[in-house]
């Protein structure tokens, strides 16, 4: 087993092995002294793995219930987080209670802003099951839904009391989702490390490496929310690729290229209009290019730039009249500007 543990704002440790799932409950027993459990997981998931999680809940003394939503990114919005709520109460869940997210992205960010609006705030664990959560959004805090304008527009920075990360459930994964998850693993490259992106480029078998890589993906984020827990300065470069990203997922009505697809889009037209401004170096949005290719992501979107930039309004990163984008200057150094609202057709028409 290999641990992590992120320290302030509640501490919590990730834990990462092989098979940790079907023993699940004795490490969430060591966090809480609750009684009662809500398994919150989607309809897809659930089916694979809900019963195992369940029996090891009960064998640890816990009285667990479920609540099974339908599955897909469609289903992220405020009536869903409700129906969480609902099973909430319907269950008894106290304060002293706990919530599991069994899951990807979309079923650990609804689950942790159920939690942390439910009687102000109760515990969650999150034992994200698909390639993106367990690299990427079981960490760091983020939680929340989207809403008809955009995004992740409404939630809450609320910590889990454990991470259980077991590499086994990506086996289950289409192919075209784990390939999503290495949009989010070549973000953490580009912005962070440069030995990250030689292990990506060299490797011809990405299973053979994806332990080590998915513990270097968690380790950056570790350092950085820890310096940056509600997202004032340095957590903003995890954003890279995910301002434009966000505006093609809303832009296809979060049914067409799936989360790590469009970051690993927005990644790739950023830094080509950042070769082109001279805020990066010639060259990288090739190598970015390169590992999109390797790993089956796509790397164009037929869509209008007016109309994506219109949503990029919205985004979170906004400040007044200007909206902080993540330039990727080179391989592994990356760095946050604001630009004008004004400047923001004309910085990514041409990309």
């Amino acid at each position: 087993m290999r641990k992590i543990t992120v320290s302030g704002n509640g501490g919590y440790d990730i834990l990462i092995k092989n098979g940790i799932l079907a023993s699940c409950g004795q490490y969430v027993r060591k966090v809480t002294k609750a009684s009662r459990a809500l398994i919150i997981s989607d309809s897809n998931v659930f089916s694979l793995y809900g019963q195992a999680v369940a029996s090891s809940l009960a064998q640890n003394g816990f009285t667990v219930a479920s609540h099974v939503f339908p599955a897909g990114e469609a289903s992220k919005n405020l009536n869903t987080v409700e129906g969480m709520i609902k099973a909430l109460c319907e269950n008894e869940l106290s304060r002293n209670d706990i919530v599991v997210a069994l899951g990807g992205g979309v079923t650990g960010d609804m689950a942790g802003f159920a939690s942390a609006i439910y009687l102000r705030g109760i515990d969650f664990v999150q034992i994200p099951t698909t390639l993106l959560s367990q690299v990427d959004s079981s960490v760091g805090g983020k939680t929340g839904c989207d809403l008809a304008f955009g995004k992740n527009l409404i939630g809450a920075f609320h910590n889990p009391k454990l991470v259980l990360i077991d590499p086994e459930t990506i086996k289950t994964l289409p192919d075209r989702y784990k390939n999503d998850g290495m949009g989010e693993i070549i973000k953490y490259a580009l912005i962070k490390s440069e030995a990250l992106y030689e292990k990506l480029a060299s490797c011809n078998n990405i299973d053979s490496v994806l332990s080590d890589v998915i513990y270097t993906c968690v380790d950056i984020k570790r350092q950085v929310v820890e310096n940056d827990f509600t997202e004032k300065g340095e957590r903003m470069l995890l954003n890279f690729g995910h301002t434009l990203g966000h505006a093609i997922e809303k832009h296809q009505n979060f049914s067409g290229l799936a989360h790590g697809e469009a970051v690993g889009v927005g990644m790739l037209k950023i830094t080509k209009a950042a070769e082109r401004a001279g805020l990066a170096g010639i060259g990288t949005a090739q190598k970015i290019e390169t590992l999109l290719n390797k790993f089956s992501l796509p790397t164009a979107f037929s869509g209008n730039t007016a109309e994506l930039v219109n949503i990029m309004l919205y985004d979170k990163k906004r400040r007044g009249n200007s909206i902080n984008l993540v330039i990727a200057e080179s391989v592994g150094s990356s760095f946050v500007k604001a630009f004008p609202i004004t400047e923001l057709e004309g910085f990514f028409a041409e990309a």
